[in-house]
Order: C-alpha cells, then sequence, then structure tokens
C-alpha cells in the first residue's frame, strides 16, 4: 500500500507549523564549514541564553546554503516576521542578536544578511539578493541550509520524494528516455551522457546488477559532494532509489570516503529513515520495486575516484585502475554490470523526473544542460559552494558570484590537480565540458581554485604534481615514472638548480605521461604542467634564467629586505617573525637579518606600507648545488 500521500501531508502540516511557529525558530548553519568557523560554541551560547531569559524557542539545525565566507550563520523566524538571517555570528555576537530581536524586538543591522519572505521587510532585503547568490541557479542545492538534514519530512514537506512517487508509476525504460532527453551529463568530470550509460546497463542480460554512487570526492579544494549530503542527504538518495529502478537493480552502494564523518552520519540516520517510511527496502511505496542500501566507506585514495579503482576497492582489492572496455555498465562489480554515477548526477534525476526533461533543458546551454555546483575557493573574497547554468563565464563566476580577488587576479584552476590552469585573458571562457577542454583544462567534479599575483604558477603546478604522483597507484609505467619526473624538474626549477632545456623536457614529458597512461589519473596528470607552460611560460623563463621568483614565493630564488625610505617602525613586523630576524626601535626603520630570516613571507604579507621587497638571490653553483 502507498502511503506516501498522507506522509507528504502530515510533512506539509509539520513544516507549515515550523514556518509559522507561534515560538521563535533559531536555524543553525551546522555543516562542516559551520562547525569550523564555531558553529557548535554558537549553538552553546543560543541555549544558555534562552534558558537564561526563559525564552521558549525551537532551535533546528541545518546544512551550509553556500555562503561558507559568512558562516556561522544563525537564522530567526520571531514576531510574525519572516526568517531572517545573520552571519558571522560568533559566541558574542549571538548573545547580543538574540537579546535584541527576541527581547527588543530590534534586528541588528550590522550582522543581518537578508530574509527568506517573498516580501520585502524592513528595510532588509531578500536572502537571495546577496552578491554571491543573486546570479545562482539552485536546483540540487535548493535545501540547503534551508531544512534540517536529519527531519525526512522537511525533506518531503519540500517536494521530496514526489520524483520517486511519480517514477515508480512509469516504465522503467520511460525514466531512462526522460533522462536521456533531459541531456544530463556525468557531474563527476567526463560528462558522459547519464541517459546512454543507464540504458546500456538495463538493456545488459544478467540476473544481478549493480549501482554504486560516487562520493569519494578527493580534489584538494573541492567539497562539493560533502555539503550537499550534509546539508541534504534526501536528495541523492532519492535519485539513487529512481536510477536503480529505471536501471533495474536492487541492490545499491555508495562509496565515501572515510575522511567525511558528519556526511556518513546524516547518510546512515537518513536511510534509517527510509526505511521506517518504506522509501526503500522491499516493495518500496507498495510496488513490486525493492532496492537495499549500503555504504562503503573508503580510505581516501585519490584514485579510487576512476570507476574500475573504486570497483576494486569494493571488491576489497588493491584501489588499481584497468583497461577498458569493457565498461562498468556491462561488466563491473563482481564481473556484474554496474552504473556508478556520482553525488551531484545522482542528486539531479528527482528533479528531472518530477519537473521534465524540457524544464531541464531551459538552464545551461545546448549540449551542456542544467546547473553544476563549485566550490569557489582560494584568493576569493567570496568562497564556498556555487551552483550554476552550465555555460556560465568564468568572469561571472569569479567576479560577480565571487566577489573577485583582493589583489590582481592571475589564474584559475579548474577540474583539480588534473585540471589546468587559466589565465586572466580567457575569462570569457563559456564553463562547458567542451570550451573549458579547448582551453587545456577539464571540468572534473568542480573544484575552482582562484590565485592572485602572490601565486607562483609554477609552485602551483609543483604543488599538484607533488599531490598526483603521491596518489598514482603506480600500476602503470608512465604514469608512476612520468608523474615523479615531472615534479623533481618542477622541483630544480623551483631551487635554481634549472638546465634550459628543461622546459622542453618537462612539456615533452608531459605529453608522454598523457598520451600513454592506463587511466585517467595519468591521462590528465600533465594538465598542470602544459596549462601553466602554455600561458604562462615567461615566468617559467624567469625562474630558469633569471634564477628570480616574481611571486616571492620560491625560497631558494628571494631574499627580502627593508627598504629603509617607506619603513616606519610601526613594529607590525617584528611582532610576525617568528625567528627574531626584524628587529628596530618604534617608529625608526628596522632591520632585517637574512641569516635569521626563513623567507616565511609573514613580514611582507602584513607591512602596509610595500617597505618589504623581495630580490632575486645572485646564483653562482645553483646547478651544482
Amino acid at each position: 500500500m502507498n502511503n506516501f500521500p498522507k506522509l507528504q501531508k502530515k510533512s506539509k502540516a509539520e513544516w507549515d507549523s515550523l514556518v509559522h511557529s507561534k515560538e521563535p525558530v533559531i536555524h543553525l548553519g551546522m555543516a562542516s564549514c559551520g562547525k569550523a568557523a564555531g558553529a557548535d560554541k554558537v549553538k552553546t551560547v543560543v541555549l544558555n541564553t534562552l534558558k537564561q531569559n526563559k525564552i521558549k524557542a525551537k532551535v533546528v539545525e541545518v546544512g551550509c546554503i553556500g555562503t561558507c565566507y559568512l558562516e556561522p550563520i544563525m537564522d530567526i523566524t520571531a514576531h510574525g516576521n519572516p526568517r531572517l538571517s545573520f552571519g558571522n555570528v560568533d559566541e558574542k555576537w549571538a548573545e547580543i542578536i538574540l537579546r535584541k530581536y527576541l527581547i527588543e524586538k530590534e534586528h541588528n543591522r550590522n550582522k543581518v544578511l537578508g530574509h527568506f519572505g517573498t516580501i520585502p521587510f524592513n528595510g532588509v532585503p531578500s536572502f537571495y539578493e546577496q552578491p554571491m547568490l543573486k546570479d545562482q541557479v539552485r536546483i540540487v542545492t535548493k535545501n540547503c541550509g534551508i531544512i534540517d538534514p536529519s527531519d525526512i519530512k522537511q525533506y518531503i514537506a519540500n517536494e521530496g520524494y514526489v520524483g520517486l512517487s511519480k517514477a515508480l508509476e512509469m516504465k522503467p525504460g520511460e525514466i531512462i528516455e526522460l533522462i536521456k532527453n533531459a541531456g544530463l551529463r556525468g557531474r563527476g568530470g567526463a560528462g558522459f551522457p547519464t541517459g546512454i550509460k543507464w540504458r546500456t546497463c538495463h538493456d545488459t542480460k544478467s540476473g544481478e546488477k549493480y549501482l554504486i554512487c560516487n562520493a569519494d570526492e578527493g580534489d584538494p579544494g573541492a567539497f562539493m559532494n560533502r555539503l550537499l549530503i550534509e546539508s541534504d542527504p534526501h536528495a541523492l538518495l532519492e535519485g539513487m532509489v529512481i536510477a536503480a529502478y529505471a536501471i533495474g537493480v536492487t541492490e545499491a552502494i555508495i562509496y565515501i570516503r572515510a575522511e567525511y564523518p558528519l556526511a556518513i552520519v546524516r547518510l546512515n540516520n537518513a536511510i534509517e529513515q527510509m526505511k521506517e517510511y518504506n522509501l526503500i527496502g522491499n516493495n518500496i511505496l507498495g510496488s513490486k520495486f525493492s532496492l537495499h542500501l549500503k555504504l562503503k566507506e573508503g580510505a581516501g585514495a585519490f584514485v579510487c575516484g576512476e570507476e574500475t579503482s573504486l570497483i576494486h576497492s569494493i571488491e576489497g582489492k588493491r584501489g588499481m585502475p584497468r583497461t577498458r572496455p569493457p565498461f562498468p555498465a556491462v561488466s563491473g562489480l563482481y564481473g556484474k554490470p554496474t552504473v556508478i554515477n556520482n553525488v551531484e548526477t545522482l542528486g539531479t534525476v528527482a528533479h528531472i523526473v518530477r519537473n521534465g526533461a524540457d524544464w531541464y533543458k531551459q538552464f545551461g546551454v545546448d549540449g551542456n544542460f542544467g546547473t553544476k555546483t563549485f566550490s569557489l575557493v582560494g584568493k576569493i573574497r567570496r568562497s564556498g559552494l556555487i551552483e550554476v547554468p552550465l555555460g556560465t563565464t568564468l568572469r561571472k563566476i569569479i567576479f560577480d558570484i565571487g566577489g573577485g580577488t583582493q589583489k590582481e587576479f592571475k589564474a584559475v584552476q579548474t577540474g583539480g590537480p588534473s585540471g589546468g590552469c587559466i589565465p586572466k585573458e580567457l575569462l570569457d571562457t563559456p564553463v562547458t565540458y567542451e570550451t573549458l577542454a579547448k582551453v587545456g583544462s577539464i571540468m572534473g567534479s568542480g573544484g575552482l581554485i582562484v590565485m592572485d599575483s602572490d601565486t607562483c604558477i609554477v609552485d602551483l603546478a609543483k604543488y599538484f604534481l607533488d599531490f598526483i604522483q603521491k596518489e598514482s597507484c603506480g600500476k602503470c609505467t608512465p604514469c608512476r615514472v612520468g608523474t615523479r619526473h615531472m615534479f623533481e624538474i618542477l622541483e630544480k626549477i623551483c631551487n635554481g638548480q634549472a638546465e634550459p632545456d628543461y622546459l622542453d623536457k618537462l612539456e615533452s614529458l608531459a605529453n608522454l605521461v598523457k598520451t600513454t597512461s592506463l587511466c585517467g589519473l595519468g591521462q590528465t596528470a600533465g594538465n598542470p604542467v602544459l596549462t601553466t607552460l602554455r600561458y604562462f611560460r615567461p615566468e617559467y623563463i624567469e625562474h630558469v634564467d633569471g634564477y628570480y621568483c616574481p611571486a616571492l614565493v620560491c625560497r631558494s630564488l628571494i631574499e627580502y629586505e627593508v627598504i629603509k625610505g617607506r619603513c616606519t617602525g610601526c613594529q607590525r613586523c617584528v611582532s610576525v617573525c617568528p625567528t627574531g630576524a626584524i628587529s628596530g626601535p618604534r617608529s625608526e626603520p628596522h632591520n632585517l637579518d637574512t641569516n635569521k630570516c626563513i623567507k616565511c613571507r609573514a613580514c611582507y604579507e602584513i607591512c602596509r606600507f610595500d617597505a618589504i621587497a623581495g630580490n632575486a638571490i645572485v646564483i653562482t653553483s645553483g646547478k651544482e648545488a
């Protein structure tokens, strides 16, 4: 028997009761970013303040709305007013805001971000008019930061599981055609058409088939999947049940790295709630379809993001790729047909089933329909999780949504360590799978690392190659040996030990590794090198021929000094120098002892008068060093 309509009605009633509660309701952002910013301490202050002032109120934990730079975030609904959001709320401000608003009925304008009502309120704009949010299209992330991720009824009250209920009334083939017609492409990086993958698995004859969600998000600077699961786990789970039904799967697995403890807790809680309401298990919602789901915690190997490596890990083997074909959709887990989709791909499915292919195709551009989530990090004013239509330009993402950089913009790395470094001359590039490939980069899972003039491009390439060569599984020689050699060349360039022909060798080696490696890790390993050589070759040459790092990052190539004519003796640099290398009385020009200086940049970063300069070191025997 399908009890979903009754559950839906009850859930909406409870949600309306919360939204229009006579008691104050306090929502606290409690995803990992909020907790890292001090949300747990803020919650303690909130509970104590309510108790001390004998105020009856409901305290609800929500996830992250995406504006991570504003965490901790606290929302308050009271006095019949719309839900007000307050940002950067520390322990002190939490008490001030609560007392001021709940007792004196005045909101603090210094911290208020906006409201979630439909009409203007007392001079406070809509929260969605925040600079970081106003140009976004929130489909996958629509519930993030709004609902309690631990309460399935709040998800259901906001159109949750409507897609599943509708899907169970359709034939599996109809769902596959719907996803195919919507043009949904895999959001894990390669952009392969989801409907084609599903159709291949569906049509492959087998008594057993599997569905795997790849939640092994391992790119430095990427946290899209983690925040979605922490903030709205049912979005993923509903999509998984629909996908399993369409493909003909009765067993599904979420492969998630153990480094995501909060996401794991919220997934396990959500699955238990699904069992309680017959949304997973036997005869789902009174249908003949059954699905059993389990979590597999990965140890954090980056290579296990590759499909066949992930499969080997689930099977209890070492996470190493195998040659393809056969592809997993034909022969995957335990040799059975297997579909592997990432978190965002599956999180999109229910929206398409609920609203239709034409609705989905109104977003994005031809061949790249829908939206894409990105983690916007690095030297950016407004960091966090964003969701924009595919085809949005890098300029709009970085400057309109992210607020640009404090210092001069230099480049953006897309696609994580396997992606490419794109310069400011290409900021008007629309973000699609094909356009990013054309400029030498990839979409990846959605990491965007922004760099300014203080970033050394050579050091950046070295950082990513260090990561890649350590994460290589070692199965194929080009990746195992080639990435190590690339890293060693970059290390010599940064240390002033490079020969003039090193750049040509580096480029040749990167191309060799790219064309001869077994899996995607090695095939994209050269991207950071190839794009930085392509767009920033003069900076490499300055390192090799001039023995100088213009960004003042490579310690072996620079030496700091105090410019006497600019130094005011404010002693800010003295206070941050960890070795006592800078000295001098207040209000008089300081001195810098190069023998004590460890080149940590602390003085350079804190000086307000440009009185700290980095000069090239005269290298006479660097190549023999």
